[in-house]
């Protein structure tokens, strides 16, 4: 049960880092803002960046959880 615990929390932590790092580096862009000024802002989607930032950290903290020694 430990091992696949483990396991379980390193795969939810590499999954969410994919899926943070896709969304913020590599997928177009969600939105784009022209300014007066005539500057183009692109705005990459914050919820799947949020998203996967909270699935890298609740897999960390399984997995962390899982392979403590206990008392």
């Amino acid at each position: 049960m430990r091992v696949a615990g483990i396991i379980f929390g390193i795969a939810l932590a590499a999954v969410g880092g994919a899926v943070a790092y896709r969304a913020f580096f590599l997928e177009p862009s969600e939105a784009v803002v022209i300014t007066d000024a005539g500057r183009v802002r692109e705005l990459p989607d914050i919820l799947r960046i949020v998203g996967g930032l909270a699935l890298l950290l609740t897999g960390a903290a399984v997995a962390y959880v899982c392979a403590r020694r206990r008392a």
